[in-house]
């Protein structure tokens, strides 16, 4: 009974320290990214993305032999990942990150050089503890609403649990520190002898190459695709009327895959098979290239194929020479990393143009080679010369009782999701309730929110909800908001601001649409959602959402949208002119709320003012570039500008309308530009009093010092 509370209490702290190499490798991209975010290009940090090559060190054997001994120098190096987030400082917080994601690697690296020899199990506990980690990093995000809370982006008072995290992973180092060395005269032998290989072990070495590039794409499609669960869903999410599985509660199906996928991973025989990478392949297919229910589908299968697998590639590794494996490896994972990036980023990278919106290839490159990486697998675990069978390897994966305590840690992580999922689900289904129903008013506005980082390195998502509820916007789009990128720690913020406030949310266009984002939440239902990509032959990708909303019984439609930037005029010239086409087709009322990039009155403006049918809701604002709201068939009652505070580098314009009857004729409306005070209106019709004078949080009225009213 002590032997078995000793092995289980090892277990769960490998498994902790997995967490911890999950957590640090899932925020070493958000950090570097918050870099070129603000330089606006390639800013010299993004090399930091290579702290992960760090286990080709292992090639030298003194180093080898120093970090096998002494696995906690590479577990307390991994700590510094989440201790990293107590200083202020971004550069000092990468930094750490960088370190952490160092040591994660090279503890991972050096478990499985040491534990591979046969017949001790320790190598399967070692993968199954790195499995365990997986599921709970994602099991954790599911109650955080997609963030880890031990992210060195996060900090009390955006919801972080750093210190409950450090004291765990203290807890969890103490163990590896102090407990008792395997004596297994096998284990024991193989350390004095530093494993030389045996005929069987060279054999395997040929075919080290296809191991490292399997390894890389199965680190690299685990990072990508399901690190979080919100991931696949959001990949085939498509619009209103519901077009695809809502994130709550339909992420407990990707745990509940990935759990499936590792707990037949010991049956080798049939993870490797050619049948099953064809089944997967397919999944792929759909994840990458089916929206709704189908692509969901298929990214489950895809999720099950790479858990089986993940057992065979990790022992491949482990038998291959741990520093070119580890080098072909980890250089294919980053290069699959920056791929990942390219597809979108295109415009602002050298050799751009050849990966643009071509997340297929990315699939196509990453499938290919975890086949490499199985077929590897399969010949030096499970194929004998001559055609027979390791059927003892094929049969079993170390002790039962190893299996069952893994299997237990696993699938206790997925019913913990599952937790999360229905703990949620009121908050995630409760019906909104705009905020003047009685005035039949609507209020729209337009933040550009800087994918939720802020300007100091922290997610911003608390402040972003305090100033929407603050601002009590009925509809509101947010631009540069797709989170569920390697680079940007693989989160949808959005649910955190649609449950916590009550909106319905559309992410718009799928991260597989190759645009930096635009969202939409609202407070009135939306009947039907459509996503834009715009023309943009030049530069980056556009994009919009066009929907159609339920607002006091009348349809309204709205669009939020996101134009080129100013060195491709051509492209701001064609989407403008197809934004115009698709509001001067509508009957509806309609408000717009975009990001033109133009000058009042200048060519583009006129484009989409005149040809949209729309009427600008300040003509006389000079002070604009970026962000506009037109509108049309509403009665404007004002307007007002709000500054970004420390979330974003770009404000906050909001509009206020009210909303004509059901059936009330709007075929002859025309709009007054007559302003009037703020006294010519019911206290229900003003802009919130809270960001008058210096404001709260650093939002105020700035440009007018105050709202703008109109008759």
């Amino acid at each position: 009974m002590i032997e078995v509370s000793r092995q289980t209490r090892h277990f769960l702290a490998d498994s902790y320290l997995s967490f911890v190499f999950w957590t640090v490798l899932t925020s070493l991209g958000l950090c570097i990214w918050y870099f070129p975010l603000w330089h606006m290009g390639i800013s010299g940090y993004e090399v930091a993305l290579f702290a992960d090559m760090a286990p080709v060190l292992l090639g030298i054997p003194a180093l080898r032999r120093v970090l096998r001994r002494h696995r906690g120098i590479s577990a307390a190096l991994s700590l510094a990942g989440i201790i990293a987030y107590a200083t202020p400082n971004p550069e000092r917080r990468l930094l750490g990150v960088t370190i952490g994601t160092a040591g994660a690697m090279l503890g991972l690296g050096s478990a499985l050089y040491e534990d591979r020899v046969s017949g001790t199990g320790r190598l399967d506990r070692s993968i199954q503890a790195w499995e365990a980690g997986l599921l709970l990093s994602v099991a954790l995000r599911m109650f955080f609403q997609t963030n880890n809370p031990v992210w060195a982006t996060m900090n009390e008072v955006n919801g972080g649990w750093n210190k409950t995290g450090i004291a765990l992973g203290l807890l969890a180092l103490a163990d590896v520190v102090t407990r008792r060395s395997d004596e297994h005269a096998e284990v024991r032998a193989a350390k004095r002898s530093d494993l030389p290989p045996t005929a069987a072990t060279a054999q395997r070495r040929a075919a080290w190459v296809p191991t490292g590039l399997g390894f890389g794409a199965l680190l690299f499609a685990l990072h990508s695709m399901y690190s979080d669960s919100a991931i696949i869903g959001r990949w085939s999410w498509d619009g209103y009327p519901s077009t695809g599985p809502a994130p709550v509660p339909w992420g407990g199906l990707v745990a509940t895959a990935l759990a499936g996928g590792f707990s037949v991973g010991h049956r080798l025989e049939l993870a490797t098979g050619m049948l099953w990478w064809s089944v997967a392949s397919a999944g792929a297919c759909a994840i990458t290239l089916v929206p709704g229910w189908s692509g969901f589908a298929g990214g489950l299968v895809l999720a099950a194929y790479v858990g089986s697998v993940t057992r065979s590639i990790l022992h491949a590794v482990a038998r291959s020479p741990p520093g070119r494996t580890f080098f072909v490896g980890v250089l294919w994972y980053n290069v699959l990393v920056l791929a990942h990036v390219w597809v979108v980023a295109y415009e602002f990278v050298p050799g751009g143009p050849l990966l643009r919106e071509r997340t297929w290839v990315v699939m196509l490159a990453t499938m290919l080679s975890l086949y490499a990486g199985v077929r590897a697998a399969r010949a030096s675990l499970v194929d004998r010369p001559g055609g027979a069978r390791h059927t003892a390897v094929v049969t079993a994966a170390g002790p039962r009782s190893d299996r069952r305590r893994a299997r237990g840690v696993v699938w206790a992580a997925a019913i913990l999701g599952w937790a999360a999922m229905i703990a949620r689900l009121p908050a995630a289904t409760r019906s909104p309730v705009p905020f003047h129903e009685p005035e039949r008013l609507i209020t729209a506005a337009i933040w550009t929110v800087h994918f939720d980082l802020d300007n100091d390195m922290w997610l911003a998502e608390n402040r972003i909800i305090d100033a929407v509820r603050d601002l009590e916007a009925d509809v509101m789009g947010f631009l540069e908001s797709d989170t569920e990128r390697i680079i940007m720690g693989q989160r949808d913020w959005t649910q955190r601001v649609a449950e916590e406030l009550g909106y319905y949310v559309d992410y718009g266009p799928s991260p597989r649409k190759h645009t930096w984002g635009c969202a939409m939440i609202s407070k009135f239902p939306i009947v039907n959602s459509t996503h834009h990509l715009l023309p943009s032959p030049v530069g980056e990708l556009a994009c919009a959402i066009h929907a159609t909303l339920d607002v006091h019984g009348r349809p309204v439609d709205v669009i939020i949208s996101h134009n080129g930037q100013e060195e491709n005029p051509l492209d701001r010239r064609l989407q403008t002119t197809e934004l115009a086409r698709i509001m001067r087709e509508s009957m509806n009322p309609f408000i717009f709320t975009g990001y033109v990039v133009t000058k009042p009155h200048a060519e583009n403006y006129k484009i989409l003012y005149d040809q949209g049918r729309i009427h600008d809701i300040d003509p006389t604002d000079s002070d604009r570039w970026c962000q506009y709201i037109g509108y049309r068939g509403l009665k404007r009652v004002g307007y007002a500008r709000v500054s970004r505070g420390t979330i974003t580098d770009t404000e906050i314009q909001v509009g206020k309308f009210a909303v004509p009857q059901p059936g009330e004729d709007i075929s002859a409306w025309a709009p007054s530009y007559k302003r009037v005070g703020e006294a010519h209106y019911a206290p229900e019709y003003h802009f919130p009093k809270v960001f008058r004078g210096k404001g709260v949080r650093g939002h105020f009225y700035h440009v007018f010092k105050e709202p703008r009213y109109f008759d």
